[in-house]
């Protein structure tokens, strides 16, 4: 398992469209996926589970992968986060 903490760095936080953009890149891979949030653990390739978390600007996210593919995984959304969901 691999895990690293990001911070959402937009203005409009984890909305609809980054938390939909979200799901779709991390369904690319096989390992599982997590994302914790103040104590509460939801399902990264669940845009349900992704809207719960309810980030805002600011807000620290724990990323969590375990899978044959965690460590490209983890890179691949740690960049999409550094990014600002490509809305900076």
């Amino acid at each position: 398992m691999v895990q690293q903490e990001v911070v959402v760095k937009n203005r409009l936080g984890l909305h609809t469209r980054p938390a939909a953009s979200l799901v779709k890149l991390a369904a690319k891979y096989k390992s599982e996926f997590y994302l914790e949030r103040d104590g509460y653990r939801v399902n990264g390739k669940s845009i349900i589970g992704v809207m719960t978390l309810a980030a805002e600007q600011g807000s620290r996210i724990l990323l969590m992968f375990e899978g044959e593919d965690e460590e490209a995984a983890l890179t691949t959304v740690v960049d999409f986060f550094d990014r600002g969901f490509d809305e900076l």
